[in-house]
């Protein structure tokens, strides 16, 4: 819920809960979670990537270029290849806070039925 406006934009202000909420939106998606996932371990090109993932080159592309507007990931020059990295150890951290989240809940997400995965 937006409360206010920020003067400068014009916007509506943007609730920490709300904002919080798109992070963990654009987090969800099971792609870009792959994506994220693989840069890890270190900076990727989008070769890499789909290799690791399994993914489309085109479905690579488009979810890096979503991360990198939400300034997830960033994308560095390197010869003929562009090389994506985590952004800030934040998302590392929340990918492996994640881990040791699900070591515990595991069983209870798999079996809630709020949530399934698109097919």
């Amino acid at each position: 819920m937006a409360v206010g406006t920020d003067q400068a934009t014009q916007r509506p202000k943007v609730t920490r809960a709300a904002l919080k909420a798109k992070l963990f939106r654009g987090l969800g998606d099971p792609s870009r979670l792959a994506i994220l996932e693989t840069l890890r371990d270190g900076p990727r090109c989008v070769s890499d990537i789909t290799g690791l993932t399994g993914l489309s080159q085109p479905n690579v592309s488009n979810h890096l270029a979503c991360l990198r507007d939400c300034g997830l990931v960033r994308a560095r020059p390197r010869g003929r290849h562009v090389y994506y990295s985590l952004a800030h150890p934040g998302v590392a951290e929340i990918l492996a806070r994640a881990d040791k989240l699900m070591e515990r809940v595991a069983a209870g997400v798999e079996a809630c039925p709020n949530y399934q995965e698109r097919t």
